[in-house]
């Protein structure tokens, strides 16, 4: 079914989620270290990552932002602290999920599948689709998933690059929070409404000049965001 990295320094943890996800029909290997699990999850090819914050020698925090410069896999970060400035900063650092412990194996295995079903259901509909939508030197490979601004190529999670997509492939049209988070997180997730504002501000940080005066995604106050041609 796929091939899971799980970077997890609490050892009875981890081989209980490894238990579960074999069970499950998943291949999946442990690290209990962050920088071994930075340099495991970067040289070898994974299907999905469960990323816990508090590991020795590199944070969650850091390995999610290391991981996200060169791959686009799902990655569920795992941690036992329940601060909402945790869940968004790990989402910002373009983390998919967020699970607070303790939480049942039988959810993580739900939420496994259904980020892996999506992520590939999200390939497999790129094949053979070049679409590439261009405004005003924003340019938009659907196919290869990637992202260019007046000729230099920006790095985009999975959710940033499905978010922008979404929007640009529906120009002019006023979106909520809520719509933008059923269309682009199928799923029930921590976050919600803040991880769509979190990644509507990495998103600009990324195509806008001046993120003060959006000229692709502008916020309609009171009601959520359109894509401007």
């Amino acid at each position: 079914m796929g091939k899971i990295l799980i970077i997890e320094d609490e050892e009875a943890i981890a081989e209980l989620q490894k238990d579960y996800l074999e069970l499950s029909g998943y291949e999946v290997n442990i690290e209990g270290d962050g920088v071994k699990g930075l340099g495991n999850a970067l040289e070898n090819e994974y299907d999905l990552i469960i990323l816990d914050i508090m590991l020795p020698n590199m944070d969650g925090f850091t390995v999610c932002k290391e991981i996200r410069r060169v791959k686009e896999i799902p990655v569920i970060m795992v941690s036992a602290k329940k601060e909402d400035i945790d869940k968004i900063r790990g989402l910002g650092l373009g983390a998919d999920d967020y699970i607070t412990k303790p939480f049942s194996p039988s959810e993580l295995v739900a939420r496994v599948n259904a980020h892996l079903t999506r992520y590939q259901r999200l390939i497999s509909n790129s094949i053979g689709n070049n679409e590439v939508i261009e405004i005003r030197g924003l340019k938009i490979d659907k196919t290869a998933r990637r992202v260019y601004v007046d000729g230099n190529e920006k790095i985009f999670t999975t959710k940033e690059f499905d978010l922008l997509t979404f929007l640009a492939s529906n120009p002019n049209h006023v979106y909520t929070k809520e719509e933008l988070f059923r269309n682009i997180w199928d799923m029930e997730t921590i976050g919600g409404i803040a991880t769509v504002t979190v990644h509507i501000k990495k998103i600009r940080e990324k195509i806008e000049v001046d993120t003060a005066k959006p000229q692709y995604i502008e916020t309609i106050w009171g009601v959520g965001y359109r894509f401007k041609l």
